[in-house]
């Protein structure tokens, strides 16, 4: 029962006394299916627009079968490799959520369900995993971008850049803001709480520590 408490809220303090925790409320401890909804809703309106507009470009002449494949098949395989195997490593793995050995999967808010490639490292991320991270993701939500207004889909590219910078804000107010992998070049917890988490979590406080962070 005690492995399962820790489970469930990825620190040191077991699961009936969340209530009482300096960081109930702030963090997101606990998975919840309402944190997923709103990092996903966003990110989801841009892909239905990119599909939109890839197929209208098509349909329209706008683009060829042989293109069409190109877009769709090679977006794909980047999602599968940064998804699985690039974020894995750079980011997801430096989370408390990917710390339970017994647990295959991750289970947290943002990518639920991705295999563990990779052993769980509490340090938090270099600078070089930061600068990939940044190019990884720009990548991530560049691409639909740039080929909307290859394809001469202008409106679509309006609309999904809208959507875009809705995800980005978003993001930041729903979900960084409480997202307990705080190394993140996004993280926006704010220190005060990071302090108090490590408290509560003493396997990543001490790694943390060694790499010379300074608990107020």
């Amino acid at each position: 029962m005690k492995n399962e408490n820790r489970r469930q809220n990825i620190c040191n303090v077991e699961a009936i006394n969340c209530q009482k925790c300096s960081v109930n409320g702030k963090l997101m401890c606990k998975f919840d299916i309402k944190d997923t909804i709103y990092f996903i809703i966003p990110v989801l309106s841009v892909w239905i627009v990119w599909i939109a507009g890839v197929l209208h470009g098509f349909i329209s002449g706008g683009l060829n079968t042989l293109q069409l494949i190109f877009l769709f098949s090679s977006y794909i395989a980047y999602l599968v490799f940064f998804f699985q195997v690039w974020e894995n490593k750079i980011l997801c793995s430096h989370c408390p959520y990917y710390a339970f050995e017994d647990e295959k999967k991750v289970k947290c808010y943002a990518n639920y369900g991705i295999y563990k490639a990779w052993k769980y490292d509490p340090a938090p991320m270099s600078r070089s995993e930061k600068i990939q991270f940044i190019i990884s993701l720009t990548i991530f939500a560049g691409y639909p971008l740039i080929f909307l207004l290859l394809a001469k889909m202008y409106i679509y590219f309006g609309i999904a850049l809208i959507f875009s910078i809705i995800w980005i804000v978003s993001m930041h107010f729903l979900s960084c803001s409480k997202c307990p992998n705080f190394s993140c070049p996004l993280n926006a917890v704010p220190k005060n709480v990071v302090d108090d988490y490590l408290r509560h979590n003493t396997v990543m406080r001490k790694a943390w520590e060694e790499q010379g962070y300074i608990i107020d």
